[in-house]
């Protein structure tokens, strides 16, 4: 296994000294866990998850704290302190992450967070940028599929809706009429593959397709309920007709009146649908 800078591991516990453990991190050698950080009932021989990282004077040094991301990864992280060098990230550590001034989309402020990637320097040091879209794929080979469960980063709006990084690699795209709540920058969601279109691009819903067919299903109900146990409309109806009286498409009918169907909750008749 290969262990870098940036990772997290489980490695063994080779000996103990007066101020932490020694770690294998094979091809990086034994890497120093400080006591501060050390399980009290840790022993040699025994197994670890940390964190590496370089300390203040560049050496490896490992952690049990965790991150709140690793490197090749993103994250919405708030400026902690402004230096000559650059501004300094809270990214869960005692020691902070750079981001330097060249690697700022726009001038940092302490107290404010930002969606940051994190890399490796010419010098392996962690290093943030929030220039992030030269490390969001645009690779229609993707492999992603429709109803795929996902992660989201929400990273800004637009007209149609809201620009989302899914699973830390690839854009997608929320459109506006399938979200239902609140959503802000830099805000970790769980969500949906609702399409990929003919040209990799990845369209993107807050809910899986059962869900959605269970709300619509739920919204035919309630019609129903509401109009004496009967609509005007069928599988055969024009779309227009549809849309009208329930705000979905034909095929989403379709689809949510098949399953009523199913579970015997409705009949199809010539003209209309009624409830059982």
């Amino acid at each position: 296994m290969l262990i870098e800078i940036g990772g997290t591991y489980d490695l063994e516990v080779v000996k103990k000294t007066d101020f932490g453990m020694f770690l294998d991190a094979g091809d990086l050698g034994e890497i120093l866990l400080p006591t501060k950080h050390t399980p009290a009932d840790l022993r040699p021989g025994d197994i670890v998850e940390v964190f590496l990282y370089l300390d203040s004077e560049d050496r490896p040094i490992a952690t049990t704290q965790v991150p709140k991301a690793e490197v090749g990864e993103f994250a919405y992280l708030e400026v902690k302190e402004n230096t000559p060098i650059g501004a300094f990230l809270d990214w869960g550590l005692d020691k902070d992450v750079l981001a330097p001034f060249a690697e700022q989309h726009r001038p940092m402020v302490v107290g404010k967070s930002y969606l940051v990637f994190l890399y490796l320097d010419n010098q392996d040091r962690i290093t943030a940028t929030s220039k992030i879209d030269k490390y969001v794929s645009n690779d229609p080979e993707h492999g992603f599929y429709a109803q795929q469960a996902v992660e989201l980063i929400i990273a800004n709006s637009t007209e149609m809706g809201f620009k989302a990084i899914v699973d830390q690699s690839h854009w997608g795209l929320l459109y506006n009429d399938d979200v239902d709540q609140r959503l802000s920058f830099g805000q970790t969601i769980e969500g949906y593959v609702k399409h990929v279109r003919a040209d990799g691009k990845i369209d993107l819903s807050l809910k899986s397709g059962q869900q959605i067919r269970d709300d619509y299903s739920q919204i035919i109900e309630d019609y129903l309920h509401d109009h004496e146990g009967f609509a005007p409309v069928h599988d055969k109806s024009p779309p227009e007709q549809i849309s009208e009286l329930f705000g979905m498409s034909k095929g989403q009918f379709k689809k949510a009146i098949g399953g009523l169907y199913k579970q015997q909750l409705i009949t199809i008749e010539k003209d209309g649908i009624r409830l059982v």
